[in-house]
């Protein structure tokens, strides 16, 4: 009898267990925040990185999601926004899609394919520095020019115009007002490896 109980109980932990969430990200640049998220998840039973997609074939996330096994999806701009592209995403059915320093706006017909499943990191706090040619070294050269006395990160929803999604997080820094760009990029860089995977997480587990 005992036997008997011990098995209904293994086997119903089984058919309630938690499903891993698939997570695919989207990366043009060197991939910090893809390695952090991908490390940060490998570590975790919520979810995993399953596949990094970027336009630019000589883009350092590369070498990293080679380094972790990750599949890799190398593509250009005519086929984001041929449809090529969402044919693959939709190939791997993601959970949550992660723009992590993704340079392109992505096309209509994912973002309605995968509603409140894309969410993008942002090196401001909008909606103060967003906008078209608002990325990076720009962000943090215009905020060092106009003086402001704090930065931050926002992650926000993603919908078909620049930086206007809804908000899901910010976190601000403030400044002394003596920094260099680089230096503010460097703040900006600490928040982001800090919050954006655990932001990830908990977005993914509202959805379990």
């Amino acid at each position: 009898m005992l036997f008997i109980f011990d098995f209904y109980t293994f086997f119903c932990a089984i058919k309630t267990s938690k499903v891993m969430k698939k997570i695919v990200v989207f990366a043009s640049g060197s991939g910090t925040n893809a390695e952090n998220i991908i490390k940060y998840f490998a570590k975790t039973k919520t979810g995993n990185v399953v596949a990094v997609f970027t336009n630019n074939r000589n883009a350092g996330v590369l070498e990293r999601a080679k380094t972790y096994e990750i599949q890799t999806n190398v593509f250009s701009k005519e086929q984001l926004f041929e449809g090529e592209v969402l044919h693959k995403v939709n190939e791997i059915q993601p959970d949550l899609i992660v723009l992590a320093g993704f340079l392109l706006k992505l096309p209509a017909n994912i973002i309605s394919a995968y509603p409140d499943k894309i969410i993008n990191i942002h090196p401001a706090l909008l909606p103060k520095y967003g906008g078209t040619g608002m990325y990076g070294m720009h962000i943090h050269k215009a905020i060092v020019a106009n003086k402001e006395n704090e930065t931050g990160i926002t992650i926000h929803f993603v919908n078909e115009n620049y930086d206007e999604g809804n908000i899901i997080f910010q976190q601000n820094v403030v400044l002394a007002g003596d920094e260099t760009p680089e230096e503010v990029a460097h703040k900006i860089h600490d928040l982001e490896q800090k919050y954006f995977p655990t932001v990830i997480e908990e977005i993914l587990n509202l959805k379990s």
